[in-house]
């Protein structure tokens, strides 16, 4: 019962096709979304964000980071281990895994850190000066009140 038609939106609309994607994308996510690795994203400032990725028994060689079409993409590959082990309780997984974030416009990775076993990956949101509120100075028209009345008087 979660089937939303968008077709309409794509017809009235010009520029909203990412919002339209997005929500798109959310309503038909399967609802069992994968929790491993455990992850979390935290507000650092303002404009700056970061997201914890718990990655042991994973070397920083063995992952991955990338940002790829709007999407910050987290992959990790164990590698071949050349002696075998025998666990009596193994409760640390390393299996492969890959994680995708949707990034909002204008948010670029400013870096990744791998430390206790944990992936940081800072985020910062970038607003262009374009997009940003700018203040318009208001110009009193002197000369043109005078130039308004000298057209009047010429008139009548």
């Amino acid at each position: 019962m979660r089937n939303l038609d968008f077709a309409p939106l794509y017809r009235a609309t010009v520029g909203f096709d990412r919002i339209a994607d997005l929500m798109d994308r959310v309503l038909t996510a399967d609802v069992a979304q994968p929790t491993y690795p455990p992850y979390n994203i935290e507000k650092t400032a303002d404009d700056a964000y970061r997201i914890s990725i718990a990655v042991a028994g994973f070397a920083p060689e063995e992952l991955s980071v990338e940002v790829k079409d709007g999407n910050l993409h987290v992959t990790a590959r164990k590698a071949a281990d050349e002696t075998e082990r025998s666990y009596l309780h193994r409760g640390i997984a390393t299996r492969a895994f890959e994680r995708r974030f949707a990034l909002a416009d204008h948010v670029r990775v400013a870096g990744a850190v791998h430390e206790h076993g944990m992936l940081h990956v800072d985020l910062v949101r970038e607003t262009p000066e374009a997009l940003k509120p700018r203040r318009i100075e208001i110009a009193q028209a002197r000369g043109a009140t005078a130039v308004l009345e000298a057209k009047a008087e010429t008139v009548n």
